[in-house]
């Protein structure tokens, strides 16, 4: 009644040198993502030099890459040690051994990337239309981030909640819990575990939520942005508006089955089940990154109804877009005052 942990997988990629599957991942996310990208460019013929549309994503992955490491650190480390020594947020040695860095938080990411891009973008209004640019962006996205998840599943980390569902997975490196405790035993019974008396401690299968977590955050999101959302998005900046919703929502649900990474347990909890933040709980105990994707959830719907309405109030004053540029506001003004003579 559970999956044993693949034994071939492994983080690094060749034991004993420091390349891990998950930095792999992160290759192929942006990989994936910038030809994604190029391949909407060349479609709608856009006359962008590539130049521009590297520079764009170099600053992006940047700000990506610093914000997920800051949030992870000092966000969602429980220890406190890097707001005791912040000098180790980028230090990727350990007792005189390489390690990297372990430990990067999607929300910190996501907003590091949006600093990355507004401001490389703000620098070059002229060549770039940021909406617009956004929304090729995240047309791409959530399929890179599949990849992020399937290395999470490798390092056998952000795991889910114990349960008795036949496809929990066994992760080695998973809390165990005292073999003595009677829910532990039956537990155990119910999975197929076998409990000697040798046995102080047992490990309990978890839900596969990184598994969870690629298929729906990032495939299934990836799909309907792609093949429904992109040909039908009613103005610029939708797709990233119906993105932080989409997003929020599916994380939000899963991180019901998702054990929290942070020190405290709970951020909200409203009934007290007697039950310890290893089993599922009531719907009204949210764990800490389900307010990270509430607030995803609202400032995607705010996002839409502001850029929505000045969308619907410029579109008078649009004029022509050309080599994915805007043919500026001092050009529309020009036409309107003739129609008005």
């Amino acid at each position: 009644m559970y999956i044993p942990f693949p034994t071939w997988l492994r983080a690094e990629i060749i034991p004993g040198l420091p390349f891990r599957w998950y930095g792999l991942m992160y290759l192929v996310a942006f990989g994936l993502s910038y030809f994604l990208f190029m391949v909407q460019v060349r479609q709608r013929k856009l006359g962008v030099d590539q130049d521009t549309i590297i520079n764009f994503f170099f600053w992006g992955i940047i700000g990506l890459l610093l914000g997920a490491r800051l949030f992870s650190a000092l966000f969602f480390e429980p220890t406190g040690i890097y707001w005791r020594q912040p000098w180790l947020i980028f230090w990727p040695f350990r007792d005189g051994r390489f390690v990297g860095l372990q430990g990067m938080n999607y929300y910190g990411g996501l907003v590091g990337a949006i600093v990355g891009f507004v401001l490389y973008a703000r620098k070059h209004r002229d060549r770039i239309a940021i909406m617009d640019w956004g929304d090729m962006l995240l047309c791409g996205i959530p399929l890179g981030y599949t990849f992020g998840r399937i290395g999470n599943f490798i390092n056998g980390e952000l795991y889910g909640r114990v349960t008795r569902v036949s496809w929990g997975v066994l992760f080695p490196e998973a809390r165990r819990f005292p073999a003595s405790e009677p829910w532990v035993q039956e537990w155990a019974a119910d999975a197929g575990i076998e409990i000697s008396a040798a046995d102080t401690l047992v490990n309990l299968p978890r839900h596969p939520t990184q598994l969870y977590e690629a298929a729906t955050e990032g495939v299934l999101l990836w799909l309907i942005i792609w093949f429904i959302v992109r040909r039908h998005k009613p103005f610029d900046g939708f797709i990233v508006g119906f993105y932080l919703i989409g997003y929020g929502v599916v994380r939000f649900i899963i991180d019901y089955l998702r054990v929290p990474i942070s020190a405290n347990d709970f951020a909200v909890r409203l009934v007290d089940t007697g039950l310890p933040v290893y089993f599922v709980q009531s719907p009204l105990n949210l764990i800490p990154s389900q307010l990270y994707s509430l607030g995803m959830i609202v400032g995607g719907a705010v996002f839409l109804a502001v850029v929505g309405k000045r969308s619907r109030a410029a579109q008078p004053l649009t004029g022509e877009v050309e080599a994915g540029r805007p043919s500026g506001r001092a050009g529309s003004m020009r036409k309107l005052r003739k129609k008005i003579k």
